[in-house]
């Protein structure tokens, strides 16, 4: 008797959980991003005592600099003869947290539906716990602090796609919404998600490296100390637990071992 060719486990192929919808986790998320930024809103710049805000930038930077860490204002000071290269960065700060975090989501759920489930709810637990920091610890940015302190507002002095003194954006946006850095958070997330997945060796390492570029844009654009990312890879890191704590709830007992490697891979990024 010829026994029955049987196909390698480790090559069985993951499928998207059958109760996910597209339209259905697109209102999720749409709903949810709006009550982030209603919460988010109510301790706005203008609820916050600026005094609040700025004895808590003098915590930080009497922390960092009991740590030996205390050189944003330094590495600022590097690149502001450049105005083109701030300009940049000040794009890039505006704009690609929402571009590259929305890319990876949408890629995530139509090319790694077996991973979209942990991976979905890890961002969104971790956006939550930047919420309750935020309005535990409303932080002054660098940008803001009195000039003795040395830092340049780069968006309002060298110009970008928009402003936070449009008075309309003031009233919609907190910008002592520092610590956490939910630039750095995301960023991370979106490492965790492609990484993994990509195939090409410079799509990977482009994906690799782009939290530290987001950790330079927001240094040197004076919207962050160094320690706020820390913050947020903390807040990523619990929003993995609790990610991975619900797809272990909803996932089958028998998990194929390809989902189950890409998972552990995902996971290891949060230690980017």
């Amino acid at each position: 008797m010829t026994p029955t060719a049987t196909r390698p486990t480790g090559e069985l192929r993951p499928r998207r959980p059958p109760h996910l919808r597209w339209w259905k986790e697109l209102l999720t998320i749409i709903v949810f991003y709006l009550v982030y930024s209603w919460i988010r809103n109510q301790f706005g710049s203008e609820s916050v005592q600026a005094s609040v805000a700025f004895a808590n930038a003098e915590r930080i930077i009497d922390l960092e600099k009991l740590i030996w860490s205390y050189h944003e204002e330094t590495i600022q000071q590097w690149f502001l003869d450049d105005r083109w290269f701030i300009q940049f960065w000040n794009l890039f700060y505006g704009s690609f947290h929402f571009v590259v975090t929305t890319a990876a989501l949408v890629y995530l759920y139509v090319r790694q539906g077996h991973r979209y489930v942990r991976l979905r709810t890890t961002l969104a637990v971790t956006t939550a716990l930047a919420l309750i920091g935020f309005a535990l610890f409303p932080l002054m940015p660098p940008r803001l602090l009195p000039d003795h302190f040395g830092f340049v507002d780069t968006l309002r002095t060298y110009g970008g796609l928009w402003s936070f003194d449009d008075d309309a954006l003031k009233k919609v946006s907190n910008q002592y919404a520092a610590m956490p850095s939910l630039h750095f958070a995301w960023a991370t997330w979106s490492a965790m998600v492609l990484v993994p997945a990509l195939r090409r060796r410079w799509a990977r390492a482009l994906a690799l490296v782009y939290p530290l570029l987001t950790l330079f844009a927001i240094v040197v654009t004076a919207n962050h100390f160094w320690i706020d990312a820390a913050g947020g890879a903390l807040i990523l890191g619990l929003g993995y637990l609790a990610g991975r704590w619900w797809d272990g709830r909803r996932r089958p007992a028998t998990t194929e071992p390809a989902a189950v490697a890409e998972d552990d891979a995902a996971g290891a990024m949060s230690g980017v």
